[in-house]
């Protein structure tokens, strides 16, 4: 009877909250916070002279085209309405090259486009493989650089793709081990990357055509990541690297030996991010930490003039550098807050003129939304973590609490705007969000410290802060729900069987249930870094008792707390097979089990109309069981 009726109720609160949503004016209609942005993904011509970027035209993402010196011959080069184009670069002054598909999960198709007559090409059917960029999409004598794996699907080799359409030509195949290839200023392939999985390997040669020799190795809990060459020096790079230190600094090297020659920039408390680095300029023009708030270094001189300016202008918010031409006369920067989405501009240097090229989503006001606040705790172990706390707006004693379980585990929360984390703090929660042990930029040490803890340590970092905030008095300990998407929702299943106690529900998208299957599903690009995966997550055969102890498949007798399960069909990271029998096992207990499975969507859902009734389905579940 108790099921019944729950199940009568979420179901009515389901109709009431889609239907009525909107009513109230502290409410802000799901649709607001969710529906896709009319234009993205700006980009400068090498010239600076014209923006491309993504618009919604019928439903799908076009590529449009903006003239900085004439507004009015703007216009729209791609007409796709049943597809989506998915990436797109700028290979010269007058050519796009852009790939499209139904979905990230397919295979794509390689195009260019002539902006001037709007002529486009098919370069290459991309089928049944697959492509990966190099650091530069710039176009050397009509050609770019590409990875495709088209020979062995397991490997990627590299290849000459031809502009006019004309096809393509093997520069060099890949041995086996070969994971990135690296282009210099000239656009020669002078340095790649090998790998076993546990040990990466740098190999260098002169010229291309000549034999590689080994240059730098590093383990598997150090990194050497290059951002690009030094410009006017084919032997140098700048790169990103913790060799001899904890965290990643920016630094010069000499690729002929691998030695480091200059830091550039480190900071003592923060891994720099990769950004900063522009191949058309050929150098770092600033480097980003993020602490509570992202904190940009400007190196360049003429730079840090114009960001200073930019600065004045927005004095309250934060402020992102998304691309720049060679000579610094135009750039592209987001404004934003932990409260505003923000817009987007592009700077004319030589008339000191802001242009607003488009907001992030007008419908979303900053007086609509609390502070996002970092907050830290110490875990039972005695180790430092940090996360966020985003509020409502109205002011409570204690707070009903949704913890938000960020993806991964190699990632992190960072602070800004959260379209998801505001959602939920309009509907009167405070979420809280860990960077538990694990997450990246906080140095190797705290990255390491997650090896092998997906179902010990990581777990306890994510309890120990919820008891923290109990203790604090921020939480009410009798409504607080845990929420994810893949190893978040693999973070919300786990509690569920072990936490019960601790949660009043837990809401799962895309949560790994067993992770014998996880290693199964690894595609085959990704089998050079199998031994990788056994380093941060376990072996599934020596370690067999670990794998079955923290697969939420085989403790779901365990559960007695509501859960709310979303999967997709073509999720190659989570199978659909356990995802049903972990359910039918919870639901033979009766425990409430809302299932929704979508045949179409993988690991992130990309329908409209399946994000709407994701978020409609989240606000009414929590709505029910946090009361």
């Amino acid at each position: 009877m108790w099921l019944t009726n729950k199940l009568t109720i979420y179901i009515y609160i389901l109709f009431f909250l889609s239907s009525c949503g909107g009513s109230q004016e502290r409410t802000i209609p799901i649709q607001d916070f969710f529906e896709k942005t009319e234009k993205s993904s700006f980009k400068l011509s090498p010239d600076g002279k014209k923006i491309a970027y993504l618009g919604l035209e019928d439903h799908c993402r076009n590529i449009f085209v903006l003239d900085i010196v004439n507004p009015d011959s703007s216009k729209q080069l791609t007409y796709q309405d049943n597809m989506n184009v998915q990436y797109f670069f700028w290979a010269t002054d007058d050519s796009i090259v852009y790939s499209n598909s139904q979905s990230f999960e397919d295979s794509l198709r390689l195009y260019t486009i002539d902006v001037r007559y709007e002529l486009s090409k098919l370069l290459i059917p991309v089928d049944d493989h697959r492509i990966r960029w190099l650091n530069t999409t710039r176009s050397f004598d009509g050609t770019i650089l590409a990875l495709m794996n088209k020979r062995d699907s397991s490997v990627f080799d590299l290849y000459r793709i031809r502009l006019d359409g004309a096809g393509s030509t093997l520069i060099d195949q890949n041995p086996g081990n070969f994971s990135s290839w690296f282009a210099s200023n000239d656009g020669k392939v002078r340095l790649v990357m090998s790998s076993d999985s546990v040990e990466e390997t740098f190999w260098h040669r002169t010229e291309e055509g000549m034999p590689f020799n080994s240059v730098i190795k590093t383990d598997f809990e150090s990194t050497v990541f290059p951002l690009g060459p030094v410009k006017g020096n084919v032997n140098s790079m700048y790169a990103l690297s913790n060799l001899g230190r904890d965290k990643l600094a920016l630094v010069e090297m000499e690729i002929q030996h691998g030695k480091e020659t200059k830091v550039i920039f480190e900071d003592k408390d923060a891994d720099v991010n990769r950004e900063g680095y522009f191949f058309s300029n050929q150098e770092p023009l600033f480097s980003a930490v993020y602490k509570n708030h992202k904190k940009v270094t400007v190196h360049n001189p003429k730079l840090a003039r114009i960001y200073h300016r930019i600065q004045k202008k927005f004095d309250d918010y934060s402020i992102d550098i998304l691309d720049v031409d060679s000579m610094f006369n135009t750039l592209i920067f987001k404004t934003y807050t932990d409260r505003n989405p923000g817009s987007i501009y592009y700077y004319h240097a030589d008339k000191d003129k802001i242009v607003e090229l488009t907001t992030q989503n007008p419908k979303l006001t900053e007086r609509s939304f609390g502070e996002m606040e970092e907050v830290a705790f110490n875990s039972r172990d005695g180790r430092t973590i940090k996360g966020y706390l985003t509020y409502p707006l109205k002011a409570q004693k204690s707070y009903p609490i949704v913890v938000l379980v960020h993806d991964g585990p190699n990632r992190r929360d960072v602070w800004g705007f959260n379209a998801e984390a505001q959602f939920l703090a309009n509907r009167g929660y405070a979420v809280f969000q860990v960077n538990y042990r694990g997450s990246t930029g906080f140095g190797k040490e705290f990255f390491t410290a997650g090896f092998k803890q997906w179902g010990g340590e990581i777990q306890n970092d994510i309890s120990d802060g919820v008891t923290w905030l109990i203790h604090q008095g921020i939480a009410d300990k009798d409504r607080i729900a845990i929420m994810g998407s893949g190893f978040g929702g693999y973070s919300a299943l786990y509690a569920a069987c072990f936490n019960p106690t601790l949660y009043k529900c837990a809401i799962s998208s895309s949560g790994y249930t067993n992770l014998f299957t996880y290693f199964k599903e690894i595609p085959p690009y990704y089998q050079q870094y199998l031994k990788l995966y056994h380093q941060i997550i376990g072996h599934p055969t020596r370690e067999y008792e670990l794998f079955k102890a923290i697969s939420p498949l085989f403790h779901a007798e365990k559960v007695n707390i509501p859960i709310l399960f979303f999967q997709g069909g073509k999720d190659r990271h989570s199978s659909v097979t356990d995802a049903n029998q972990f359910v039918q096992k919870v639901k033979n207990r009766d425990v409430p089990v809302r299932y929704i499975y979508k045949e179409e969507e993988g690991k992130r859902f990309r329908k409209d109309e399946n994000i709407i009734q994701y978020y409609q389905e989240v606000e009414a579940f929590l709505a029910t069981y946090l009361n």
